[in-house]
């Protein structure tokens, strides 16, 4: 007896030939459109894949039986016979999001209208270069989807965002979860049975904002994550922008400032020196041994690490100093912004991360910047905005960009 395999099995494209290839491959394809526009009659899969109706109808009987798609009834025209529309099942599968962050694991779930049915986070301190790290990860993940009440074989694939340089066509990681020689995805799908998307966090912010929040007219975007670090996520023409290598975004890394501020990059000077998270801790520990008063003047006193996300907290309940450092903060950022606007001329610009949640005390001082040093013309044609996604953007991001990737690419 012929083995049968999954629509979206791995092996499947190997291991199947003529006739029943072809027709796993327009199967695909219905899934495909359906995904990219969710009711479509029979007719259009039939002219956008040029392929003849019959074809198309025969497939289609055999996608609803399977359950991945739905008769979702007659839709209204200006005349003739009215035609019915068919669109994905939403609980015909799940694509897991994954955001390993220092001392956090998020997980969220879509469906296969990339629907986020759940999200949940997991508060653990890891050592993000260890080998042990990735063994309480999949441990992790496994307690996610039972938790999520689904079943394994619905998962159709996940998404890992980290922080870092990521190859995500390769399925690399270089900063964290660097296994060696071996693809990290590789690795995740030998230990969890899923195939794997790795991307950078940046990345895939970007992605759930262009896609929850985006519209047709909004097809060229920067995303501006501002952390401990800074990058931006680029999107033109509706498609995220990785460059040659996969590397692109590192827009905290352009040598901005004459100064002798070591980057973690090991070079002097760069953006994230003077306007980052880590810019925001070192300028307040300075203002107050200089003599300036804040809220979080014992802690400083007493050499208590001092994270930014109580710098923002402190800024919100009308501190000051917190206040005037993120507005030195929003002007350098704003200025960096500004050239990237002259470059681009996106759309929209986003700003996102632990450092928009100090709201318009940092977006204020950004929009000052950016009449100051971007071109007008470019500066009023684009709008600017602070994310609303919160902590659950890299996760969600991960999920949905595992969904376009293996309902929309892969054929």
């Amino acid at each position: 007896m012929a083995k049968t395999y999954s629509l979206f099995s791995p092996e499947a494209l190997n291991a199947l030939g003529g006739v029943v290839l072809k027709s796993h491959l327009l199967k695909k394809q219905i899934i495909s459109s359906l995904a990219n526009e969710p009711l479509l009659t029979v007719a259009e899969l039939s002219q956008r894949l040029n392929v003849s109706t019959p074809t198309i109808t025969k497939l289609i009987l055999e996608l609803v039986n399977e359950g991945y798609i739905r008769d979702m009834g007659k839709i209204e025209t200006s005349g003739g016979r009215r035609p019915v529309s068919f669109a994905l099942n939403d609980d015909s599968g799940y694509f897991l999001g994954v955001e390993v962050a220092n001392g956090c694991l998020r997980f969220a779930l879509c469906d296969m209208n990339g629907n986020i049915v759940k999200h949940t986070a997991l508060d653990e301190v890891y050592s993000m270069s260890s080998a042990d790290t990735l063994d309480k990860i999949v441990v992790h993940i496994e307690e996610a989807i039972s938790n999520f009440g689904v079943e394994r074989d619905k998962i159709l694939g996940q998404g890992i965002t980290v922080r870092g340089r990521v190859d995500s066509i390769g399925g690399y990681s270089y900063n964290f979860l660097k296994m060696g020689h071996t693809p990290l995805s590789t690795i995740m799908y030998e230990r969890t049975g899923s195939r794997t998307i790795i991307e950078n966090d940046t990345r895939a912010v970007a992605f759930a904002e262009y896609v929850i929040n985006g519209d047709n007219r909004d097809e060229n975007r920067l995303f501006i994550y501002v952390d401990r670090g800074i990058g931006v996520g680029i999107i033109i023409n509706g498609q995220l922008y990785y460059g040659k290598s996969g590397f692109s975004g590192e827009f905290g890394h352009i040598p901005f400032f004459d100064n002798q501020i070591i980057c973690h990059c090991g070079k002097k000077g760069c953006l994230e020196t003077e306007a980052s998270g880590v810019a925001l801790e070192n300028a307040l520990i300075k203002s107050i041994k200089e003599g300036r008063a804040s809220i979080l003047s014992d802690k400083v006193d007493n050499n208590q690490k001092i994270d930014f996300n109580e710098i923002v907290d402190a800024a919100i309940k009308d501190d000051v100093l917190c206040i005037e450092l993120l507005g030195a903060i929003g002007e350098k950022l704003g200025r960096g912004i500004g050239i990237l606007m002259n470059l681009f001329n996106p759309d929209s610009v986003v700003i996102g991360g632990g450092l928009a949640k100090a709201g318009d005390y940092l977006l204020l001082p950004v929009r000052t910047a950016l009449a100051k040093y971007s071109l007008s013309l470019v500066n009023n044609d684009s709008q600017l905005r602070l994310s609303n996604l919160g902590d659950i953007g890299g996760v969600v991001g991960a999920a949905l960009l595992t969904r376009h990737h293996i309902l929309c690419e892969e054929m």
